[in-house]
C-alpha cells in the first residue's frame, strides 16, 4: 500500500514540475525582478502594498503565458533540437490540447486587468506589449525569417522595464528609458552567446540564429562589439542622476561581460560560448541589483 501510495505522490510530483516546466518560471523571474528595478529608478511617489504586489504578479504572469506559448507553438520544431526535445509537449507527457491556448489567453488578460485597474492603463499596456512581442513577434512572425528574430525580440524586457516605470509615471523619464534600453541591447549578445554553444540544434531545426547564417566566428566577433554597445549604455545613466551603486555594479558586472565575450571572440567553442553566456547572467544581476539598490536609497 505505501509502494502504491509513493508511487502516486511521485507521479503528481513529475506532473506539476512538467506542468510549471512549460511556463518558463526563471525566466519569469527574472522579468518581474527587471520590472521591479524600473519601478525602482523611477522618481515620485511609492506605490501601495497592492500595486506593487498586482506588477510583480502581472509582469511574472504575463511571461509565463508567453513562455508556455512559445513551447505550445513549437512543440514539432523542439524535437529536432537536443535542448529542447524533452519538454512536455515534445514528449507527450502533457497534451498538446487547444485547452492550452484558453489557459495562455486567461493568464495574459488577467495581468493585464489587474494592471489597468489597480495601477493604470499604460503600464497594463507595457507588460501586454511584452508578452506579446516574445510570444508572437519573436516566436511567430521573426524566428524562422530572420536572423533579426532575437534583436526586436529583446524589446520584450524593455517592455517589463518600461511597466515598471509607467507605474509610477506614465511617461518614463530617461532613467527608466536608459535602463529599457540597456535590457534591449542586452538579449541580442546573450542569447547569441547560447547560440553558438548549440549551432549545430539551431541547424538542425532551421532556426536562422546568426551563427548559422554567419559561422560561429563571425558571430562571436558579433557577440564582443554588442557587448560593448552594452556596457556604454549601461553606463550612460551616470549622466542622468543615476547613483555610485548603480555606476559601480554596471561598471563591474559589464566589465566581467566583456571580458567573456573577448574570450569567445578569441577562441569560438562551447565553453567559451557559454562561458559568455553565463557572463550576461552575471551582468544582468549585478545591474538590475545596483540599480535598484540605487533607486531605493537616492
Amino acid at each position: 500500500m505505501s509502494t502504491v501510495l509513493v508511487h502516486a505522490e511521485d507521479t503528481f510530483a513529475s506532473r506539476v514540475r512538467d506542468v510549471l516546466g512549460v511556463f518558463k518560471l526563471r525566466i519569469g523571474v527574472m522579468i518581474m525582478i527587471t520590472a521591479l528595478a524600473g519601478l525602482a529608478v523611477t522618481p515620485g511617489a511609492s506605490l501601495s502594498v497592492t500595486q506593487w504586489l498586482v506588477l510583480a504578479g502581472s509582469v511574472f504572469l504575463s511571461s509565463a503565458s508567453a513562455g508556455a506559448f512559445n513551447q505550445y507553438y513549437e512543440y514539432d520544431s523542439d524535437r529536432l533540437m537536443a535542448r529542447t526535445r524533452t519538454r512536455a509537449f515534445v514528449t507527450g507527457k502533457l497534451a498538446h490540447t487547444p485547452m492550452w491556448l484558453w489557459i495562455i489567453c486567461a493568464l495574459l488578460a488577467g495581468s493585464v486587468v489587474a494592471t489597468w485597474t489597480v495601477i493604470n492603463a499604460m503600464s497594463a499596456l507595457f507588460v501586454f506589449l511584452g508578452a506579446f512581442f516574445y510570444a508572437v513577434v519573436y516566436t511567430v512572425w521573426l524566428k524562422r525569417r530572420t536572423w533579426l528574430n532575437i534583436v526586436v525580440g529583446g524589446l520584450a524586457g524593455s517592455f517589463a522595464v518600461l511597466a515598471g516605470a509607467a507605474a509610477i509615471d506614465p511617461i518614463p523619464g530617461p532613467l527608466p528609458l536608459l535602463l529599457a534600453l540597456t535590457l534591449f541591447l542586452w538579449t541580442p549578445p546573450h542569447f547569441w552567446s547560447l547560440a553558438i554553444a548549440n549551432q549545430s540544434d539551431y541547424a538542425a531545426a532551421a532556426v536562422p540564429m546568426l551563427p548559422v547564417v554567419v559561422g560561429p566566428q563571425r558571430a562571436a566577433v558579433v557577440v564582443f562589439a554588442s557587448t560593448i554597445a552594452l556596457v556604454t549604455a549601461s553606463l550612460l545613466p551616470a549622466w542622468f542622476g543615476a547613483g555610485p551603486v548603480y555606476i559601480a555594479g554596471a561598471a563591474v558586472g559589464g566589465i566581467y561581460f566583456l571580458y567573456k565575450a573577448w574570450r569567445l571572440a578569441r577562441a569560438p567553442n562551447r565553453t567559451t560560448a557559454l562561458g559568455s553566456f553565463f557572463a550576461s547572467l552575471v551582468q544582468l544581476a549585478v545591474l538590475l541589483a545596483a540599480a535598484s539598490i540605487d533607486g531605493v536609497i537616492r
